[in-house]
């Protein structure tokens, strides 16, 4: 970017090249679209500058880098010089600089017959009558090849790579003092692309698409997962070449749908740099921004150092808006810019992110011979959600959760760092199943395994996978029986088996669905552990790789084990262990190492215990956990283990869903409300799973 730029080198002084230019005029918000949306994408795709003109002026064919070698004037300083007969300069030398002591580039130059290298150690390729060949030559060393050398015959010199250097990287530590850390530069492959990124989550920096897309002006499409070519990412300092800041491969793409962004998952989380917010509100037209980015330049290929500089904003669009240097002296957004973020100023050193650089014009930018300057940025402001989404698909813990409301179940996750997504309808995921009365799911490594109760009082299942695709539901009774009068359902993985328990016309039934996908038939409990009266309500959990289930019979829990050969247990009284409780309503429980936490609801919602049937067999008394819910109507209960933790939900009589954590260590967090976003309708069940 031919920007302003900011340095910050220790007991040293530096000034970069401004490239001077005329601003494009801002657009009013008329409704007119953007001027600039149809401007070329500023990916750096390595190609040398000016090629042409220095074929012209050379006969040498220079084709592309990671510019970290130049040609340069033999007059002058350089690290590397070739001689070859078929170029047009006086006395068959060629020079190039390597300042760096790294870089690589691609050239085609005829009839070259040696190098001689200057404080660089070098790799080249060359061709000879067909045949490829590698050469190396060690730093402050000269050798003959092809027509000078045991060929005999003319070479053609193919690239050139730095491999070592006598000299030391440069010195100093970039040290970041502006506030824009945050701000990256992406390497795709071996310099085959080059961006700019900003940081938006310690796991995750945010780019443009067509930085990964194989062609992005005939589509700009991308797969989500692992990048096609090795990427990595420097952050938290301007100059990515001294030492200093925070280097990660990128393990995993989310491109979004429609606009030229693309998320970026870091395989090293970037733990000490704060990463930028979103901004606040919509972007309008005459606002300032500030663009950040590490491009082209004026008069340099790959900059030492980022770039910034101020642009007001023009035309808005839904997808993004137009960008027109607030200075004519501060010029345009060059290749190498994509992915670089616009930033709304909100203090001292201090932005929000508005958003991320598509596509320029590239007037005055080296090796453009355009003299239109404006850029468009597609906008972020609205994309919070899309970018917890693809923060979720991140391996690691989550709490996965269902929320019931009306005839709707939507589906929500709970990251790691606290934050929620927004909540799914699963019926437009996976199917209409006439509505759902109630659900229950379970975690199998990363998928979520979901089994509702339709509208039409049959019993459905489905999968998200780890990738957030959804399978279509499926009728369990088709595989496993059918049950009739279903009122409520629970669900645990123990392994790779899904556990699915279901209280049906009063009675307590249970199946297992294996990792092959094959379903058991429903079984009637009480056929091998015994009568308890009418069932009302129960909950599962996996414990030690065993099976325990409690369920409630005229306001009393009752507890049983099937262990691993599939043997149950006789009924064990809760109570007689426990301690008596009023009526109970709801109940859940989970498996947290090789303890059972049980938490109930009583009189008709109104109080909430807690209870732990340890590994040892042995009871602790219910605790009121009024202390940590607070004041609450309890209508359903949600429990789980994520990450050696037990998560809780709940819905309440005041149509909320409250969310609370049990560590490790026996202390509970505070208890806060789950914003619902994109759920409607009287809230009913919940359930939760942790997946891996």
């Amino acid at each position: 970017m031919a920007l302003r730029t900011r340095w910050w080198l220790p007991a040293t002084t530096a000034t970069a090249a401004v490239l001077l230019g005329t601003a494009t005029p801002v657009a009013s918000a008329t409704g007119e679209p953007a001027a600039n949306a149809g401007a070329p994408f500023v990916y750096e795709d390595g190609s040398y500058p000016d090629s042409d003109q220095v074929f012209a002026e050379t006969g040498a064919r220079l084709i592309r880098g990671d510019g970290g070698i130049t040609y340069t004037s033999c007059s002058g300083p350089y690290q590397i010089k070739v001689w070859a007969r078929g170029i047009k300069l006086d006395e068959e030398r060629m020079c190039f600089a390597a300042p760096r002591g790294t870089g690589y580039l691609t050239v085609n130059i005829p009839g070259a017959y040696r190098i001689q290298t200057y404080e660089r150690s070098v790799k080249a390729s060359i061709s000879v009558q067909d045949e490829q060949k590698t050469l190396d030559f060690p730093a402050n060393t000269g050798k003959g090849f092809g027509e000078a050398g045991a060929e005999q015959t003319e070479a053609v010199l193919l690239d050139m790579r730095v491999t070592g250097t006598t000299a030391t990287t440069p010195p100093g530590v970039s040290t970041d003092i502006f506030g824009l850390g945050f701000n990256g530069k992406l390497t795709i492959g071996d310099a085959k692309r080059t961006c700019s990124a900003a940081l938006v989550d310690p796991e995750w920096v945010i780019s443009a698409k067509s930085c990964f897309a194989d062609n992005p002006a005939e589509s700009n499409t991308v797969a989500a997962g692992a990048p096609k070519d090795k990427t990595t990412v420097v952050l938290g300092k301007p100059q990515p070449y001294l030492a200093g800041g925070h280097t990660s491969d990128i393990a995993q793409l989310v491109p979004h749908p429609d606009r030229d962004l693309v998320m970026a998952r870091l395989a090293k989380p970037a733990t000490g740099i704060t990463p930028v917010p979103l901004v606040s509100g919509t972007p309008a037209a005459g606002q300032q921004l500030t663009v950040v980015g590490f491009g082209r330049t004026k008069t340099e290929w790959v900059p030492f150092s980022r770039h910034d500089a101020a642009f007001t904003a023009g035309t808005v669009e839904p997808a993004g808006f137009d960008l027109a240097a607030a200075d004519p002296a501060d010029a345009t957004v060059c290749a190498g810019d994509a992915g670089g973020p616009a930033l709304r100023h909100t203090g001292v050193n201090t932005y929000s992110l508005a958003g991320i650089i598509s596509r320029s014009w590239q007037g005055g930018c080296l090796g453009s011979t355009e003299t239109r300057t404006g850029a468009f940025a597609s906008r972020v402001d609205d994309l919070g959600e899309w970018m917890v989404q693809a923060r979720a698909l991140a391996p690691g813990w989550k709490a996965e959760t269902l929320v019931q409301a009306g005839t709707s179940l939507y589906q929500g996750i709970r990251l790691a760092d606290g934050s929620w997504t927004g909540f799914t309808d699963i019926q437009s995921k996976a199917g209409d199943i006439s509505g759902v009365r109630t659900a229950a799911a379970a975690g199998i490594n990363a998928d979520t395994h979901v089994v509702a109760l339709g509208g039409d009082g049959k019993i459905h299942h489905t999968v998200r996978k780890a990738d957030g695709s959804w399978g279509n539901f499926g009728h369990v009774g088709d595989v496993a029986g059918t049950l009739s009068n279903v009122t409520q359902l629970s669900a645990v993985s123990i392994g790779s088996d899904l556990h699915v328990v279901a209280v049906a016309g009063g009675k307590v039934f249970h199946t297992l669905r294996n990792a092959t996908g094959h379903w058991t038939s429903f079984g009637d409990v009480a056929g091998a552990v015994g009568p308890i009266g009418t069932v009302t309500t129960a909950a599962t959990a996996s414990v030690g790789g065993e099976l325990q289930l409690i369920a409630v019979s005229g306001g009393k829990a009752f507890h049983t084990i099937r262990n691993t050969a599939g043997q149950w247990s006789t009924w064990g009284n809760v109570a007689s262990a426990a301690g008596t409780t009023g009526p109970i309503t709801s109940v859940s429980m989970a498996g947290t190492g090789g303890d059972a936490q049980i938490v109930i609801a009583t009189d008709n919602g109104t109080r909430q215990y807690h209870t732990i049937r340890k590994a040892d067999r042995t009871w602790a008394a219910f605790g009121d956990l009024k202390d940590y819910l607070g004041a609450v109507t309890v209508k359903s209960l949600g429990a789980a283990h994520v990450d050696g933790e037990l998560q809780l939900t709940a819905t309440t009589a005041d149509n909320k869903l409250i969310h609370i954590i049990r560590h490790a260590d026996r202390t509970w967090t505070p208890t806060t409300t789950v914003t619902l976003q994109g759920v409607t309708g009287t809230l009913g069940t919940t359930a939760i799973t942790g997946t891996l």
